[in-house]
């Protein structure tokens, strides 16, 4: 089977994103950095779906982490490779700049940031050996527009923009396709915190989004009809900004 890692892949959209490629035929690699039990869930699901998985657990900010959890796979999985990437994973700590802490600053772009770019560098190597993959980075509305409180998380999401344009650059002629999917506001654990009464009045669409509404989108990046489309950026945000 085609293999498919999310990172984050425990909950939310990170979750809907596995059960999406699931029902496509991958072999899902569920990521998750603590919490095994959601992870587990994830996991029934996809088999519930009819297809296959497996729990990766390792954090997206360690480099090596990374490194070592998938030089492991690679080892166990002789003569296979993970052609789908979807970099979901990350975290949110708000703040306003002025009393923004060190901490709340680079947590958020270890993860965010970082995270894309220790899991991108070391499987886009066989997608190129291997001349085809499909990457997924999943971005936010505060990546394009910002919102206040959000300056660490803003920036971390418009870096992971830029290098989607980047990258999808460089790669395109080994047939291997990179775009993001900026969410707006989501209903899953991340916006639990929000009241979605004090901000539907501010989206055209009048409600959250559905974690499905965003992982169709990923499903067709990922899918052939996409193949023709890199370095794109795709909102799903119930109009909020355009």
């Amino acid at each position: 089977m085609k293999n498919a890692l999310v990172t984050g892949g425990s909950r939310g959209i990170g979750r809907a994103v596995c059960l999406e490629l699931a029902e496509m035929g991958y072999h899902i690699l569920i990521n998750y950095r603590s919490n095994e039990t959601e992870a587990l869930n994830t996991l029934k699901l996809v088999n519930e779906k009819g297809s296959t998985g497996e729990l990766l657990q390792f954090d997206v900010a360690s480099k090596e982490e990374v490194e070592a959890k998938l030089s492991g796979w690679k080892q166990a999985n002789e003569g296979k490779y993970i052609e789908v990437l979807v970099n979901n994973a990350g975290i949110r700590k708000d703040n306003l700049l002025v009393f923004m802490t060190d901490g709340e600053w680079r947590d958020v772009l270890n993860t965010n940031l970082d995270g894309f770019f220790f899991t991108t560098r070391f499987l886009i190597k066989d997608m190129m050996t291997s001349k085809f993959g499909r990457i997924v980075n999943i971005v936010s509305l505060s990546g394009i527009k910002g919102l206040p409180g959000q300056t660490n998380y803003s920036a971390a999401k418009a870096a992971v923009i830029g290098a989607t344009k980047a990258l999808g650059q460089e790669v395109a002629r080994k047939k291997i396709t990179v775009n993001a999917v900026a969410p707006g506001f989501i209903a899953t654990d991340m916006t639990e915190d929000l009241e979605e009464k004090d901000f539907k009045m501010m989206i055209p669409i009048r409600r959250f989004g559905r974690p499905e509404e965003v992982s169709s989108v990923v499903g067709f990046l990922v899918s052939e009809k996409a193949s023709y489309i890199t370095g794109e950026v795709i909102s799903v945000n119930g109009g909020l900004y355009t």
